[in-house]
């Protein structure tokens, strides 16, 4: 699932601020293209976050809304100073990159073909993830 937000990027002593109206976020990167990478990484990051609570991952709104919710929030800083882009993001795709937590699974072999892994010092879990993600590319 890939989406785009409207996402605010304004200059503030050096850095550039960035605030996500939808997501509520707020980073900050040290060139435009860093606050871009910083915001999409936010973007993905809480995206997954909604996913794992079993929360709805928001809408992406438009550029007007966008700038009300903006507007509604310069308090500390007026982000509709700056530039408002869209920020790109596919949440399946992030997940993939960065959920590499490791489960256990049992596997049942073959006694011959355990043996034979032995005796070829492969690892059997090393294998099993490379065929696994080749049959998921296959498949997608």
């Amino acid at each position: 699932m890939k989406r785009a937000y409207p996402t605010f990027i304004a200059p503030c002593d050096g850095d550039y601020l960035v605030y996500v109206p939808d997501m509520d976020i707020y980073t900050e990167g040290n060139s435009v293209t860093d606050a871009i990478e910083m915001a999409r990484d936010a973007i993905g990051l809480k995206g997954i976050d909604f996913e794992d609570d079993g929360k709805t991952i928001p809408e992406a709104s438009d550029y007007e809304s966008a700038v009300v919710k903006a507007k509604e929030d310069t308090e500390d800083f007026d982000y509709t100073c700056g530039i408002l882009t869209m920020v790109d993001v596919d949440f399946v795709e992030y997940r993939r990159r960065n959920d590499n937590r490791m489960v256990r699974r049992n596997v049942t072999l073959p006694n011959w073909l355990n043996a034979e892994a032995d005796r070829l010092h492969l690892n059997v879990s090393r294998v099993l993830q490379e065929a696994l993600a080749d049959k998921v590319e296959q498949m997608r």
